[in-house]
């Protein structure tokens, strides 16, 4: 297939593998409404595929075939190929958990007016407005007494209902939401039930043995497909669930049947995925880029592997990382919000995210090596850059880069609507990515 090529139409079994894809990352989306969720759902497809849990108390396995750990809510696995040494490297590929939106406070029971509602904080930066009139559910982690984590999640238990056009006239005009006055979910009338007693009923907890939690609203409606052909999907979270679940799919494809699918010319590079929490509020913290956690898999392994503290460094100096997150393709309400030349299209393939000011990690040499990856794997890619007078995002990869040294491209997935509670992508462009990203770790 050329880079011009369209992506297969069709599997053996008469169905669009991209749509095949995106039905799997709507599930996996459904099954990931916090990070918590997300790392856990990762390690138990990982589990399935064989790919077995590293305690990080105890010594580390650096043994041929794959290998995960769950640190809160980041996610990392690594694939050791036979004979792996000191002299290998490693291919990463990073991406994020965590996705914009609202935690609740400590106590979270906010009585207003007759009603109960939720006290939340706002979390990153969410388009506050896409939250409004969305029925939503609570999910995360409950942690009791005696240390245990608990994973729970509600059904759609909460809604942020919009003031009426009758009573706010200039609505449409100039919208303004205060983010604690007019930001809280209404969950019920004064003396109904706590979220926190459900919660805890829901882990076999009683409420006071529930010492500290991390939750979060999340929609609850599942992604769903819209144009002519089903092209588009409208999905929650796909900053930046699309793209884990891109690498974990092509992780999971280049390592298949023992790694027989990794070619000779990879030769013994181990592959790592690494899906931080934390992104959307700067990384810093024990499971996020600018944390240890992804140093300490790579050091870990390398001592595993025999390497002496100079063979580490060399390893980790000659490796390379693809930071895969969304980016923005052209709004077409909105053209004057982007380059006037560098205007990508959703379904005309992943992005080259490239900036001046190292925003993006991208530089001449990673971009041949991106270009490599897509050319291997049949597919188009595009460059993003912002426009000058619009100030650029960042990413996990300048983290990652500063933090290790090691060469970090930024790429992605581009999106419409980014950070409302429903973004928008091309189905092609997730299917993708993931065959990129599977090249790269096959040897590309």
């Amino acid at each position: 297939m050329s880079v011009t090529d369209p992506l297969p139409p069709v599997d053996d079994a008469g169905d669009p593998p991209a749509r095949l894809h995106a039905d799997d990352l709507v599930d996996f989306v459904a099954a990931s409404p916090s990070s918590f969720h997300a790392a856990a759902e990762g390690a138990r497809r990982l589990r399935e595929a064989g790919f077995v849990e590293q305690d990080e108390t105890l010594p580390w396995d650096a043994s041929a075939g794959g290998h995960y750990l769950v640190r809160d809510g980041a996610l990392m696995a690594w694939w050791v190929p036979e004979g792996a040494s000191p002299a290998s490297r490693f291919r990463v590929v990073g991406s994020h958990t965590d996705s914009p939106g609202f935690k609740l406070k400590p106590d979270p029971q906010l009585f207003q007016h007759g009603y109960s509602q939720l006290g939340v904080e706002v979390y990153g930066g969410p388009l506050l407005n896409s939250w409004l009139d969305r029925e939503l559910g609570v999910a995360g982690r409950l942690v009791s007494t005696d240390g245990e984590q608990h994973l729970v999640r509600t059904g759609a238990v909460a809604r942020i209902p919009q003031l009426a056009i009758h009573l706010d006239r200039g609505a449409n005009d100039q919208l303004t939401l205060d983010k604690q006055q007019h930001t809280a979910p209404l969950l019920d009338m004064v003396g109904g039930t706590s979220v926190l007693e459900v919660l805890a009923e829901q882990a076999g907890l009683r409420p006071r043995e529930v010492a500290g939690h991390d939750l979060v609203v999340f929609p609850t409606e599942r992604g769903g497909y819209f144009g002519d052909f089903g092209q588009f999907l409208a999905c929650p979270r796909l900053d930046n669930l699309s793209s884990l679940h891109a690498s974990l799919t092509a992780l999971l494809a280049a390592t298949a049947d023992g790694g027989t699918d990794v070619p000779p010319e990879a030769g013994g590079d181990i592959a790592v995925l690494a899906g931080f929490d934390h992104e959307e509020i700067g990384s810093a913290s024990r499971s996020g880029a600018n944390g240890p956690v992804l140093e300490d898999v790579l050091r870990r392994t390398a001592r595993a592997l025999g390497a002496d503290p100079d063979q580490v460094d060399a390893m980790i100096t000659g490796s390379s990382c693809l930071s895969a997150d969304a980016g923005h393709a052209v709004h077409p309400n909105y053209p004057g919000h982007h380059d006037p030349v560098n205007r990508p299209l959703l379904g005309a393939g992943p992005l080259l995210k490239i900036n001046a000011n190292q925003r993006y990690a991208t530089d001449a040499v990673g971009s041949a090596l991106w270009r490599r990856a897509c050319d291997a794997a049949g597919v188009r890619t595009q460059p993003f850059v912002s426009k000058n007078t619009i100030p650029c995002g960042s990413t996990i990869g300048p983290l990652t880069a500063t933090r290790l040294g090691l060469r970090v491209v930024d790429v992605g997935t581009p999106l419409l609507s980014m950070h409302s509670a429903r973004e928008m992508c091309a189905v092609d462009d997730v299917y993708a990515l993931s065959l990129a990203l599977a090249a790269y770790w096959r040897g590309a």
